[in-house]
C-alpha cells in the first residue's frame, strides 16, 4: 500500500538542503510543520510553515528541551491509518496526521570530538525529542515515511514525482531500517562516551554489563579478504587519536579490506616511538622497522629488514614524509601498496604521485601528528567472534631500562638494553608466537605466528641471515624450553629479553649462563592473536 504525503514535520540539526526540499514539498501541496531553528529558517525562505507549538497548543520550553514530546505530535506519527480506534482517537483529540517526518539529530559526536568540551555542553547535545520522533516514525513505517539523511531528499522527491504524491512500501521500509541504525549508533556513541569519561575519572575499573558499538559506512569495498567475500568499512564515533578512519586520503587506488587492516596495524606500531620511525608491514605483521635521526635513514634501515617481503607492503611513518624518503621509495623498482604518515611534504607528494606506476596505485593517507602521548588509554579493543565479541584494554605497556630484571650472571650492555627495548616495542605488534631480532634501533628479522616458539626463533634467524651474529632478541612470551634460546645463541644472538614466568625458567636461564649470554625479564607478556 502506498502512502499519500499530505503533511510533513521537519526538525533538523543539519539544515543542508532542507529549505529547497521543503519548498518542493510545499509546491506539491504538502503542509509543513517545523520546530525552533528549522521553523525560523523556512519562514525566512518565504515558506508557509506551522510551528509545532501551534499544533500542540503548548510553547517550547526549557531552552528547547521540550517541544515535540506531545500526544498531538506522536499521535499523528504513530496512528495506524487502518485501525479504526487509532483514527477515532485522532479525531476525538484533534490530532493531525503526519505522513512524513524529516529529522536529524543534535551533533553529539561532533561536539564531544572538540578539544576541551565540557560535560555540560556534551549533555546538552544529547538529543531526546529527535530520536523519539525518528523511532516513532520508523515503527509506523507502514504508514509514515521517515527521512534522517539530507542525501535522501532527492530520492523522496523522485518517488513523489513517480507516485503522484505517494511513496511506496519499499522506500518506507528502507528508510525505517536506516533510521533505527541511526538511533542505535547515536545511543552507542553516547553510552560509549559516558563510559570513557567514567574511566578517565577513575570512577570504574571494570567493563559495563552492556556495551554497544555503532558505525557509519564510509567505504563500500570491492571485496573482503578474498574476492568472493563482500565487505565495507564503518567508522565509529570520532577517535581521540589519529586513525585510519580519520586520515585524509590523498590519492592512489581504492583502499582494500587488506590495506585497511595492514594500515591500522602499521599505524599502531608507529605510535610507539618518539624518534623518527618507519615500519614496513606485510600481512598484518612488521617485517621491517627502524628509528634514526633522519627519516630517510629510518626508511632505508626498515626496508633492509626484509627487502623481499617489503615489496607490496604497507608503510607507516611518525614524521612527515620528506623528499629524500620519497626518492628512496621510488628508486630501484621498489613498490608499496599504501603509506600512512602525519603528512607529506609537497616535493615528496609530487615524487610519489608523478612516478609511473606509483601515482596511479599507491594509496597515500595523512593522519596528522603521530605520537605515543596521543594514544587513548581508555579506548577499548574489540574483537568480534561468532555470536559475540571480546572487549579488552589496549596493550600500551612499554618497558624501560629500570623495568628489566637481569636473571643471568652476565649483564647486557647499555647498547644491548637499548636494542632489547626497541625489539620489545616492535614485538608487541607481531602475531604470536613473536620473536624479533634487532641491533640498535633496527629490526633484522621477525618470526611471527608460528605454532612453536622455537620455530619463530628459527624463522627470525633465517630472515636476519648473517646479521643475526651480534644481534639481540625479544620474545613476546616466555620460552617454555631451552631449545628456543639455544637456537638463538647458535645463530649469534648476544642478549635476550622475555617476560619470564615459565615453570622451566631456571633451565632457560642455565642455558644462557652456559654461553655467557645475558637475559632480562620484563614480567609483561605481549601476546597478539
Amino acid at each position: 500500500m502506498n502512502t499519500k504525503i499530505e503533511r510533513a514535520l521537519i526538525s533538523v540539526s543539519n539544515k543542508e538542503g532542507v529549505a529547497s526540499f521543503a519548498r518542493l514539498l510545499q509546491q506539491r501541496g504538502v503542509e509543513l510543520l517545523a520546530t525552533g531553528g528549522t521553523y525560523r529558517l523556512l519562514c525566512d525562505e518565504g515558506l508557509k510553515v506551522r510551528e509545532v507549538s501551534e499544533v500542540t497548543e503548548f510553547p517550547e520550553m526549557m531552552d528547547g528541551r521540550v517541544k515535540t514530546l506531545h500526544p498531538r505530535i506522536h499521535g499523528g506519527i504513530l496512528a495506524r491509518r487502518d485501525e479504526a480506534g487509532d483514527v477515532e482517537s485522532m479525531d476525538q483529540h484533534g490530532i493531525p496526521r503526519i505522513d512524513l517526518v524529516v529529522v536529524n539529530l543534535y551533533p553529539f559526536e561532533q561536539t564531544v570530538a572538540k578539544e576541551g568540551v565540557s560535560w555540560a555542553d556534551a549533555i546538552e547535545n544529547i538529543d531526546i525529542g529527535g530520536p523519539t520522533m525518528v523511532r516513532s516514525a520508523a515503527k509506523n513505517h507502514a504508514h509514515v515515511l521517515i527521512v534522517t539523511d539530507p542525501g535522501d531528499y532527492g530520492r523522496v522527491l523522485d518517488e513523489l514525482e513517480k507516485g503522484s504524491g505517494e511513496v511506496g512500501p519499499e522506500l518506507r521500509s528502507e528508510m525505517a531500517r536506516k533510521a533505527f541504525a541511526l538511533t542505535a549508533r547515536y545511543d552507542a556513541a553516547v553510552s560509549g562516551w559516558m563510559l570513557e569519561q567514567s574511566l578517565r575519572r577513575g570512577e570504574s575499573d571494570s567493563f559495563p554489563e552492556s556495551f554497544s558499538v555503532g558505525g557509519t559506512k564510509t567505504l563500500e569495498l570491492r571485496y573482503g579478504e578474498n574476492p568472493h567475500q563482500k565487505a565495507a568499512f564503518y567508522s565509529t564515533r570520532h577517535a581521540a587519536e589519529p586513525s585510519v578512519a580519520s586520515a585524509e586520503f590523498l590519492g592512489g587506488k581504492e583502499l582494500s579490506y587488506n590495506n585497511l587492516v595492514d594500515l591500522d596495524a602499521a599505524l599502531g606500531l608507529a605510535k610507539e616511538f618518539e624518534r623518527p620511525f618507519v615500519c614496513v608491514v606485510k600481512h598484518n605483521n612488521p617485517c621491517g622497522a627502524a628509528c634514526a635521526d633522519e627519516l630517510s635513514q629510518a626508511m632505508a634501515d626498515a626496508w633492509a629488514g626484509d627487502p623481499l617481503s617489503a615489496f607490496g607492503s604497507v608503510l607507516a611513518f611518525n614524521r612527515t614524509v620528506d623528499a629524500p624518503t620519497a626518492e628512496f621509495l621510488i628508486s630501484e623498482r621498489r613498490f608499496v601498496e599504501a603509506i600512512i604518515a602525519p603528512g607529506f611534504e609537497t616535493a615528496a607528494l609530487s615524487l610519489l604521485r608523478d612516478k609511473p606506476k606509483w601515482g596511479k596505485n599507491v594509496r597515500l593517507l595523512a593522519a596528522g601528528p603521530i605520537r605515543p602521548a596521543d594514544r587513548d588509554a581508555v579506548s577499548p579493543e574489540i574483537k568480534v567472534l561468532r555470536g559475540g565479541f571480546l572487549l579488552q584494554g589496549r596493550d600500551l605497556a612499554s618497558a624501560s631500562p629500570d623495568d628489566l630484571e637481569v636473571v643471568t650472571q652476565a649483564e647486557p650492555s647499555p647498547e644491548e638494553v637499548r636494542a632489547l627495548i626497541f625489539a620489545d616495542q616492535v614485538g608487541k605488534h607481531v602475531k604470536s608466537n613473536a620473536i624479533v631480532l634487532a641491533t640498535g634501533e633496527r629490526v633484522l628479522g621477525v618470526g611471527a605466528g608460528q605454532m612453536s616458539r622455537v620455530d619463530s626463533v628459527q624463522l627470525a634467524v633465517a630472515k636476519a641471515g648473517d646479521e643475526a651474529e651480534g644481534s639481540v632478541l625479544a620474545s613476546d612470551a616466555f620460552f617454555p624450553f631451552p631449545d628456543g634460546v639455544e637456537a638463538a645463541m647458535d645463530a649469534g644472538v648476544r642478549a635476550i629479553l622475555q617476560p619470564g614466568g615459565s615453570m622451566r625458567d631456571s633451565a632457560v636461564i642455565d642455558a644462557c649462563n652456559e654461553r655467557g649470554v645475558p637475559m632480562v625479564f620484563t614480567r609483561t607478556r605481549h601476546f597478539r592473536h
